[in-house]
């Protein structure tokens, strides 16, 4: 009986964000027990968004405390719900970036990598298209914010295996990966913007030849994946602002800084700032990136959304 003026009663806790206290209710049944409800509203970034209700015999200040009360709970659920909603929207926008900084340069060298394989080697042509297949396919793949360490090294194999298509001799790949953590969940491309910096930095910017090094080994309670590369190195106060997301100069540094920041920023939301990436790095020195991750961590599993 009470339904259809529910709306109408909510309205004095809507208009001034207090609670409010209606009595002598009226109803046509003259058995009904409800006389008065308690009505407190429900704030959600300080805006009114709605309102709740408890319809009783009589109304007491222990009763008006109480719906205050679990109208805040519930207030509060919708804000956390709110902040786990805009969490999952900037993770999927990181992604997207990542998604979109893979080099264009790199798609096409790739290609004509692999034509130059057609005549001379058309077995390891053909490999090498299965390579680029499924490297596109993972890096543009919807589902899911996490992955597992063996989807994501698989997916680095692939694109080293097409950079030494493209770099022969001067580009030598080592790695070195534990068995047991290969299940653990990461985020999803947190490895391949480290791997392409690994070439980048150590290949196009010198004439010589560069070693790519990624190790992921056991670390008791976590994982650590480590991508080194003995190349030109770079100046720590350019990663320092990569990190920070403060971009560089030109279009190579500016990707870097995408990379680099993205993956740091991903990490620390997930894990926590301990686990933001570690980078060690000096001109004519190399570079080793270094991130840690626990096996297992509430939340968190591959295939989910973050």
């Amino acid at each position: 009986m009470h339904a259809e003026a529910a709306h109408a009663l909510a309205v004095g806790a809507l208009d001034s964000g207090r609670p409010a206290v209606v009595g002598d209710l009226v109803c046509g049944d003259p058995d009904c027990p409800v006389r008065a409800v308690v009505v407190a509203p429900l704030v959600l970034d300080e805006v009114v968004v709605g309102s709740l209700g408890a319809y009783v015999q009589v109304a007491n200040p222990g009763l008006v405390r109480a719906v205050t009360e679990v109208a805040r709970w519930v207030s509060g659920q919708l804000e956390l719900a709110e902040l786990d909603e805009s969490r999952s929207r900037l993770a999927e926008a990181q992604v997207r970036a990542l998604r979109a900084q893979i080099s264009p340069h790199f798609i096409f060298n790739a290609l004509t990598a692999i034509a130059s394989f057609v005549r001379t080697d058309p077995e390891r042509a053909r490999e090498l298209l299965l390579d680029f297949a499924d490297f596109t396919r993972y890096s543009s793949r919807v589902h899911g914010q996490f992955t597992t360490l063996a989807e994501e090294l698989r997916s680095v194999d692939r694109y080293l295996q097409l950079e030494k298509a493209r770099f022969g001799d001067r580009l030598q790949v080592v790695l070195r990966v534990a068995p047991e953590v290969l299940p653990v969940a990461v985020p999803y491309l947190c490895l391949q913007p480290l791997v392409e910096n690994a070439v980048r930095h150590g290949l196009e910017r010198g004439s010589g030849a560069v070693t790519v090094t990624v190790v992921a080994e056991d670390d008791g309670a976590g994982c650590r994946i480590t991508v080194e590369d003995d190349g030109v190195g770079s100046d720590p106060e350019r990663v320092r602002q990569a990190l920070a997301g403060s971009g560089g100069d030109g279009e190579d540094e500016g990707r870097q800084s995408i990379g680099l920041g993205n993956v740091d920023a991903r990490l620390r939301a997930v894990y926590g700032d301990e686990h933001g990436l570690v980078v060690e790095t000096a001109e004519g020195a190399g570079t080793k990136v270094t991130v840690r991750v626990p096996k297992f961590q509430a939340g968190v599993r591959a295939g989910m959304r973050a």
